[in-house]
């Protein structure tokens, strides 16, 4: 929140800040009649219009900053090994739980949503199973191959495996007909 409110300070000030400049280079310059009466020397005039164009440049440059977007920091987990360090995006951990569940047989529609704990990776997969399996027994087959797979693959420890079943499907066996 603080930063929005802090880039929203920043868009006003700098959008204030260039409409004063760009009034004040207009009328030191006499191009806007107004303030010529005021002003005898040219010296003046000089380091009035010079100070106005570095605070338009300034502003325009802080508009940019308030109004381009920030990089997004992709998570990852990060591990390091005598040989150097390792970083494995949160995604590439997401799809490799998929591959794994995607094993088992009568598993569809499968998500899967990570979080990462000091005691290692608690995976959730969502699935829809097809109806004419047992569902405990495809569940302990999912959990393990997922906790399994990513163990062995990663090297990171998986802490938990949590499987929600969403809904079953109805097997879509097409017979065909013999004339």
């Amino acid at each position: 929140m603080a930063k929005i409110l802090d880039r929203l300070l920043l868009f006003i000030y700098s959008l204030s800040i260039a409409i004063i400049s760009a009034y004040a280079i207009l009328r030191w310059s006499g191009l806007v009649p107004g303030l010529q009466e005021y002003l005898n020397s040219t010296q003046l005039q000089v380091v009035s219009i010079t100070v106005s164009a570095v605070l338009l440049l300034l502003s325009v440059r802080f508009f940019y900053i308030s109004i381009r977007r920030e990089r997004v920091h992709i998570p990852s987990i990060d591990q390091r090994t005598e040989y150097g360090d390792i970083q494995i995006s949160v995604e590439t951990i997401e799809n490799l739980s998929l591959k794994a569940a995607a094993r088992v047989r009568g598993a569809r529609d499968l998500k899967a949503r990570i979080r990462v704990t000091e005691a290692g990776l608690e995976i959730m997969i969502r699935a829809v199973v097809e109806g004419d399996l047992s569902i405990p027994t495809m569940t302990t087959d999912i959990q393990k191959q997922v906790h399994d797979y990513l163990q062995e693959t990663t090297g990171i420890p998986v802490s938990s495996v949590a499987v929600y079943i969403a809904n079953v499907a109805q097997s879509t066996a097409i017979k065909s007909r013999v004339e």
